[in-house]
């Protein structure tokens, strides 16, 4: 926002703009004094735990829901000096929803918390989150480079949607290939370096510190797609400048609300909220406060379920492979970045919830869901991820499905992969045993299984 910096504001009585008798104290974002600080420590679960608890209007242990849409000013004049960026949240000075929402800023400390980034600010999807990013960091005739794997809806966006509207051109690269990252950069050009952590779907792990270096090195900002690998990976502490996620996901664990984060230093949050040049501010992907509210509330369990998605991921994924499948997943040591997983990784989260078996044709892979689903209840076949039951959809004719035959094959998309988001009902025993009684089922056994 114009004129807003980060810094102490305080809360509960809206008062005049010279008034220096205030209630409770807290701070507008997480410094990195010490939430961030914590997360340089690689503990995300520690670093949450350090923000400032939110209270409810009467002293509930749960923060208080603000639905209003627009808010009151106690004198007339402090409306001109809230419209000039004069007084700001950071003062409890709210204008209207759209803008900056109380309720909606609690959770962003969160996640700013959550990422050891100095800012953060919620939005009503991950491709608001993605799409406003781009736009408030690149202009017209701008250029990304981004990784040649990325969920289809991101990639549609870089190949269809920004060229057409924005004048904004994309060159996809193989992220694990740096000097064809280096290569594709065009110097005075070039604004935006943009990857997943860990791919969509094919799991392939970012190099993140490395990219980060060659990125700064030409003056090119790096945005990172955590959405697959919360706790896990901190791609801010590795290096990166902005962390974008899809809290649909892993964040919520309920599969029940559409919302997205940006998290990154205060001027790129205060710069998207600006009344006059914020993507935040002007297009308007405005959170719910009931939903920053609800999702507030899962926060404080979300290192507790991430284990318990990594910790059934790992054990899945060696117990599949030792059935001859063919398994993608990071934490088995013959995945190609195994180790530089381990060497980013924040200790005790595992490996990530998702793994990918590839059965070779989409017919196969449809028949192992199928069987999955409806002979065995192991799973159920959907799209999205991060949901305490497993989630199992075929990547290439749903998620990736906007990637035409060539960019699939570029991205590493067969057509038989099959992308797992692991859940944790049920006993692991109790479930490993559905997912043995479907693999019975399956009557071409000869093509499910590899034979090398």
């Amino acid at each position: 926002m114009a004129g807003t910096q980060s810094g102490e504001f305080f809360s509960w009585k809206k008062r005049a703009a010279g008034d220096d008798v205030f209630l409770a104290k807290k701070s507008m974002f997480p410094t990195l004094a010490a939430a961030a600080q914590t997360a340089r420590d690689n503990d995300p679960a520690a670093a949450l735990a350090s923000v400032r608890r939110e209270f409810g209007e009467h002293g509930g242990v749960n923060m208080s829901i603000e639905p209003s849409a627009t808010f009151t000013v106690m004198e007339p004049e402090n409306m001109r000096r809230m419209f000039t960026g004069e007084l700001g949240p950071d003062r409890d000075f709210f204008i209207y929803s759209r803008h900056f929402n109380p309720t909606v800023l609690n959770l962003s400390r969160q996640l700013a918390a959550l990422e050891g980034t100095e800012a953060a600010y919620c939005t009503a999807s991950g491709m608001s989150a993605i799409s406003s990013v781009l736009l408030q960091l690149c202009s017209s005739g701008g250029h990304v480079v981004a990784s040649a794997t990325l969920y289809g809806g991101t990639h549609a966006l870089l190949t269809h949607f920004l060229p057409r509207t924005c004048n904004i051109t994309t060159t996809f690269v193989d992220i694990t290939d740096h000097e064809a990252v280096k290569n594709s950069i065009v110097q005075g050009r070039t604004q935006v370096l943009f990857f997943e952590s860990m791919s969509n779907p094919t799991l392939t792990v970012a190099d993140i510190p490395e990219l980060s270096k060659l990125a700064h090195d030409k003056g090119i900002t790096v945005v990172v797609d955590n959405t697959f690998s919360p706790m896990v990976l901190s791609p801010a502490q590795l290096g990166a400048d902005v962390v974008v996620h899809s809290i649909s996901k892993f964040i919520s664990g309920g599969a029940d609300v559409i919302a997205g984060a940006v998290c990154g230093p205060t001027s790129l949050v205060n710069s998207m909220m600006d009344l006059h040049q914020g993507t935040l501010m002007l297009l308007g992907p405005t959170m719910n406060a009931k939903v920053a509210f609800e999702l507030s509330e899962r926060i404080p369990h979300l290192g507790l379920r991430m284990k318990e998605h990594c910790r059934r991921a790992m054990e899945y994924a060696t117990r599949m492979k030792e059935l001859g499948l063919r398994v993608v997943y990071p934490g088995l040591e013959d995945h190609p970045q195994h180790e530089l997983l381990n060497s980013m990784a924040n200790k005790g989260y595992g490996f990530g919830g998702l793994l990918c078996i590839d059965m070779g044709s989409e017919e196969r892979a449809n028949r192992l869901m199928h069987h999955l689903q409806n002979s065995s209840q192991f799973g159920l076949i959907a799209v999205s991820l991060g949901y305490y039951e497993t989630l199992m959809s075929c990547s290439g004719s749903s998620t990736s499905s906007e990637l035409n035959a060539k960019e699939k094959d570029l991205a590493g998309i067969s057509p038989g992969l099959v992308r797992m988001s692991i859940g944790y009902t049920g006993t692991m025993e109790q479930k490993w045993s559905q997912f043995e009684k479907a693999i019975s089922r399956m009557r071409d056994s000869s093509t499910l299984f590899n034979k090398n």
